[in-house]
């Protein structure tokens, strides 16, 4: 499905959004990112288009939500899980809130693609835009082979299960707020981006890809791709959320 729409399915039609009335809130996990994290909500903000930046500290032990609220954000806690993270993140968005974008707070991410993924949403050609690390540019040694091949073999799986072709499961992605609403996300770790665009393709979602840039992290230590046993415990919980999505009945 790179670069097109998902296959048509059943779908309540929401109204187009305004591109100057749209309310775009953007959500960022974030565990011990503080050397990073003042300049990627410094980066999201200065493209002008969220109304809000909310920073998820998922149980950080260093200032990463000091410096967080001191680049504007507004910080909320959630506990330990990525998927938890982004669900405290989608709890806590403004009530008027139409697009939710989300992007990691390691400084990997490019906010200054936040305009090409919210841009189809509110023109309402699409409901669901991911950015592909895979078919941008990728700064040397910013994915590591094993993030690539799986990104890649995830997407020939959900092209055989739903006719959806996705060629990465990057963080950094829109969605209307409505469609999400209607996934019923259960998935408290890793899983969280695979289960997104494994029922988003279920629910006949317009999903677009279109090709974003990455960065080498700018602080930190990745948690996934910085240790043989982050990379293996991401792994081992991406494959239990497609096993367990794949095999769900119905929508939710």
């Amino acid at each position: 499905m790179a670069g097109g729409a998902a296959g048509s399915g059943s779908r309540e039609l929401a109204p187009p959004l305004n591109r100057k009335m749209a309310n775009v809130s953007v959500v960022i996990p974030a565990l011990n990112e503080e050397e990073p994290i003042g300049n990627v909500v410094r980066e999201c903000l200065a493209t002008g288009i969220p109304r809000e930046v909310i920073v998820v500290d998922n149980g950080s032990t260093d200032r990463t939500a000091e410096f967080a609220r001191q680049a504007g954000a507004r910080v909320v806690n959630a506990p330990r899980g990525y998927g938890r993270a982004c669900a405290a993140g989608v709890a806590a968005v403004s009530p008027e809130c139409d697009v939710m974008v989300f992007l990691d707070g390691d400084g990997s991410d490019c906010p200054e693609f936040i305009s090409q993924l919210v841009d189809p949403i509110i023109s309402d050609t699409h409901d669901f835009v991911i950015g592909s690390r895979t078919r941008g540019y990728r700064e040397p040694g910013s994915m590591n082979l094993s993030q690539i091949l799986s990104g890649r073999a995830a997407g020939g799986i959900l092209h055989f299960l739903y006719g959806v072709r996705y060629t990465d499961m990057s963080p950094f992605r829109a969605i209307r707020r409505s469609s999400l609403a209607s996934l019923g996300m259960r998935e408290q770790t890793y899983g969280w981006n695979l289960e997104m665009q494994m029922k988003a393709a279920r629910a006949g979602l317009r999903i677009l890809e279109i090709p974003v840039n990455h960065r080498r992290r700018t602080g930190g230590e990745s948690k996934v791709s910085g240790t043989v046993r982050g990379t293996f415990v991401a792994g081992a919980r991406i494959i239990a959320t497609l096993l367990r999505v794949a095999t769900e009945r119905g929508h939710g």
